[in-house]
């Protein structure tokens, strides 16, 4: 946020928070050991409000259960603004003070009145005006999210309203308020602060910034191309035009994640050279004309990950890899030199330490420091200090020059799903994990698990009803897309005309088949949860009440 791609705040200070705000996040289940520290905060007094179209796991410890109608957190937000400003409840100075923009933000918002708000998200009046009044007044506020917000075709606006809530009540920038994107995977932080994004080098430094590409280039000995690279979703893009005809892919399985999963398989097919490097033969793997074995980076290699707190945390080597397995650095090295470069195999600290040696949120992180403190939290610029557990305290400055740009309010408006409901695709399809399995199935579907039911369709006790069916019953749900047949399992969570999937077992039940590939074009995500769909029952049985 404000130029940093990361949380501002520590999981400490979730912990010590008066108010926290789980927007779009079902954390008991996806991220169960984040969660911890939200009942920390609960159990101490804490009010927890959780905003999400399903009465999930989550929403069952919070005060209150805001459940909108999917794709419109846009105007939930503005709605929420719009009642905190009306009632004179923003904080006036550190607006005025530290941001740009309020004015032309403030107008944007006002139509969204609590009447309107309820109107376009479902969301009662009475719970919208409770939540803005709680945030606003909390001494300390947490927003936290996930991909709840991100995984829409205005992925970026949602996050932006979101942002705008903070500056608002001025819950950014010290200790106990702050914002939170909570990562989907271990060391997705990492992964974009060591630059694995289409338009930064490592530390966030800009790849259009000449100075930083200077730097890199000095040390790297090679010219860096000033201009931005493909996100994910425009490569599939660039396949399907024929501008993209070799891929390599590294620990991901685009073949079971990627949005309209059919088209993607499709366009991999298609390659003229796609290679894999991964720890299991993935289906994204079979596809493949050359598939490299690497070791499991969190037991078989040394380096570092960064967790969704922005803290470094040393791994350590604890058994070889099996078979002819090596790890990412050994087989990136033995490339290199294939493609004429003179790398030598050097061990993952002096690495590191060249990381160091570039990126100044990192300079301060020797590993004796790393190991000694138990992670480190960036921005670490210094060798002998730790900077504050959160971002931005600048914007509480006095003096206008340390306190530097202002953070901007942003206007953005409520743009509802694309994928549009009609009479043949009725219901709104959201997709979502478990707390039993994780991503796309591969490191845990084989894996016994008492929790574990395999894939189902969650639906409405009112649309089992009116589609005759009863909890085990299989279905074929149908998109725009694609189709899948899978059992029902009736959810009181859900509220009419909203049905849940998750893609964990695609080899049973490939439900990407059904999500939309429409993207956000800032970011590059993919509608993965608002698509239209209809059930139909294959083989209705009349033996019992339907329903139960």
């Amino acid at each position: 946020m404000f130029g940093a791609g990361g949380g501002t705040s520590s999981y400490a200070e979730v912990e010590s928070a008066d108010v926290i705000v789980l927007w779009g996040s079902n954390a008991r289940e996806a991220h169960p050991i984040f969660f911890h520290r939200v009942l920390a905060a609960v159990r101490r007094g804490a009010r927890l409000f959780v905003v999400d179209p399903r009465r999930t796991a989550s929403a069952a410890w919070a005060d209150t259960w805001l459940g909108l109608d999917v794709g419109t957190d846009v105007a939930l937000a503005n709605t929420v603004a719009r009642e905190i400003i009306a009632a004179g409840l923003h904080h006036a100075d550190f607006v005025r003070r530290a941001t740009v923009g309020f004015d032309e933000f403030a107008a944007s918002v006002e139509p969204f009145t609590l009447d309107v708000g309820a109107a376009i998200t479902g969301v009662p009046a009475e719970a919208i005006r409770t939540l803005a009044h709680a945030y606003a007044t909390a001494p300390t506020a947490q927003l936290c999210w996930t991909l709840g917000i991100t995984e829409h075709h205005n992925a970026v606006d949602n996050v932006l309203g979101l942002v705008n809530l903070a500056l608002l009540c001025g819950h950014v920038g010290r200790y106990g308020s702050g914002l939170s994107p909570l990562r989907g995977q271990n060391n997705v932080q990492g992964g974009g602060d060591m630059g694995a994004i289409p338009n930064r080098l490592p530390g966030f430094q800009d790849i259009l910034d000449a100075a930083a590409r200077t730097r890199f280039e000095t040390a790297w000995g090679c010219h860096i191309r000033p201009h931005h690279g493909r996100h994910l979703t425009a490569m599939f893009e660039a396949m399907g035009a024929g501008e993209l005809r070799a891929l390599h892919v590294m620990g991901e399985n685009p073949a079971r994640s990627e949005a309209n999963s059919a088209e993607a398989v499709a366009l991999l097919s298609g390659l003229d050279h796609l290679v894999v490097q991964d720890i299991f033969l993935t289906r994204t793997a079979e596809l493949a004309h050359v598939v490299l074995p690497s070791a499991a980076s969190w037991c078989e290699d040394d380096g570092t990950v960064t967790n969704s707190e922005r803290r470094v945390q040393r791994v350590r080597q604890a058994l070889d890899p099996p078979g002819e397995a090596r790890s990412d650095r050994w087989i990136l090295t033995e490339i290199a030199r294939r493609l004429g470069h003179d790398w030598d195999h050097v061990d993952a600290e002096v690495i590191w330490d060249e990381v160091r040696s570039l990126s100044p949120l990192h300079t301060g992180m020797r590993y004796d420091r790393i190991e000694e403190l138990g992670g480190i939290q960036w921005p670490c610029p210094d060798d002998d200090r730790l900077e504050p557990s959160f971002l931005h305290g600048r914007l509480w400055a006095d003096d206008p020059a340390e306190r530097g740009a202002p953070a901007p309010f942003s206007v953005v408006g409520h743009a509802p799903p694309l994928d549009v409901l009609r009479p043949e695709f009725p219901l709104r399809l959201t997709t979502g994990r478990r707390l039993d399995s994780y991503n796309t199935g591969v490191q845990t579907a084989a894996l016994a698990s008492p929790l574990r039911e395999g894939e189902t369709v969650d639906i409405a006790p009112e649309d089992a009803a009116d589609l005759g069916v009863r909890n085990g019953d299989r279905v074929r749900v149908c998109s725009p897309r694609g189709v899948v047949e899978a059992p029902v399992r009736i959810d009181d969570g859900l509220r009419p005309g909203l049905v849940f999937m998750t893609f964990h077992f695609p080899d049973d039940v490939d439900v990407n088949v059904l999500t939309n590939d429409a993207y956000d074009p800032r970011s590059g995500t993919a509608e993965f949860k608002a698509a239209a769909v209809r059930i139909e029952p294959i083989a209705p049985r009349p033996d019992r009440p339907v329903g139960v």
